[in-house]
């Protein structure tokens, strides 16, 4: 028994931190941000729309580098209401400080847990925001409150049988097979929670952002997992708030493909399963995330 509460201990903090769930696109990018009017023409290809959310590879500084310049293409425009984040828990925000603010002032408004997710990975995006005068809302189930997800059978009712079966799948992969199986649902359950969570803070925003004289967007930056329109936070949100899902996907494009100006707004995005469009990125050198985590537990 200790010794599998010492795995879920280890798992939980291994997997919730940089390096994100293994299920996200095991591959990452080390080229270029998609150039400003890449991002622009992509943007105008989803837009408008409540809340945009773009599912990221936790380990990827390309993904964190566009989450940046999507920030500032928005905020430019006048379009962008809130950056709604994974990396900080609900009641966290930065919505009193003023765009001068420091970044420890900025860290220290979030409650900002540089262990679990490093802050030079995420300050740039952040600080664009801040920068821009966008406040930037924590939106994670707080630590304290996953036990008792863990324990809340009423959210093995938030998804349909066919979504709990692949989300349970997912967990289990997602950790490498080292959960017991008394903790798949669990575990599950603490998923389900986080998106749950996620969805109403988005939904919150998304209610300030309409009472404003121009329609302006939420961007929710999280997990790729957490943006899934089958399974994660597009299913909690409210029926009247519309959403388009982005999977940042660390794939093995040709550079032919890299040059190619995306499709003109209008025309269909690349797609996945799950989600409303595709933006690759190209891949950095493989990682045996599941070997570092057995390693871990070894010691």
């Amino acid at each position: 028994m200790a010794k599998g509460r010492r795995i879920i201990s280890i798992v939980c903090y291994y997997f919730c931190s940089i390096l994100g769930l293994i299920t996200v696109f095991s591959c990452a990018a080390q080229n270029p941000v998609l150039p400003t009017l890449t991002i622009q023409a992509r943007l105008a290809a989803l837009l408008p729309v409540n809340a945009l959310l773009l599912g990221e590879q936790h380990d990827n500084p390309d993904h964190q580098r566009i989450q940046r310049e999507v920030v500032l293409t928005l905020a430019a425009s006048g379009q962008l209401a809130a950056v709604v984040i994974e990396m900080a828990a609900q009641g966290n925000s930065s919505a009193l400080l003023a765009p001068g603010a420091t970044e420890d002032a900025v860290k220290s408004a979030l409650n900002w847990d540089d262990k679990a997710w490093p802050w030079t990975v995420y300050a740039g995006p952040i600080m664009a925001a801040v920068r821009g005068g966008i406040p930037v809302v924590g939106a994670n189930l707080p630590r304290a409150q996953m036990r008792v997800a863990m324990a809340d059978r009423a959210l093995d009712q938030r998804l349909n049988a066919d979504a709990l079966k692949r989300q349970n799948q997912s967990i289990r992969e997602g950790h490498c097979g080292l959960l017991p199986d008394s903790q798949i649902t669990p575990m599950t359950r603490v998923q389900i929670a986080r998106d749950v969570a996620m969805a109403g803070v988005v939904g919150e925003e998304v209610k300030k952002a309409a009472v404003k004289t121009r329609p302006q967007t939420v961007l929710l930056i999280a997990g790729s997992g957490h943006v899934d329109t089958a399974l994660a936070v597009p299913r909690h949100l409210a029926g009247n708030v519309t959403s388009r899902s982005v999977l940042l996907s660390a794939k093995q494009p040709t550079k032919q493909a890299l040059n190619q100006v995306p499709e003109p707004p209008g025309m269909a995005p690349e797609k996945a399963d799950g989600f409303d469009a595709v933006w690759p990125t190209e891949a950095m050198p493989d990682q045996d995330y599941c070997a570092q985590l057995k390693k871990s537990l070894e010691k």
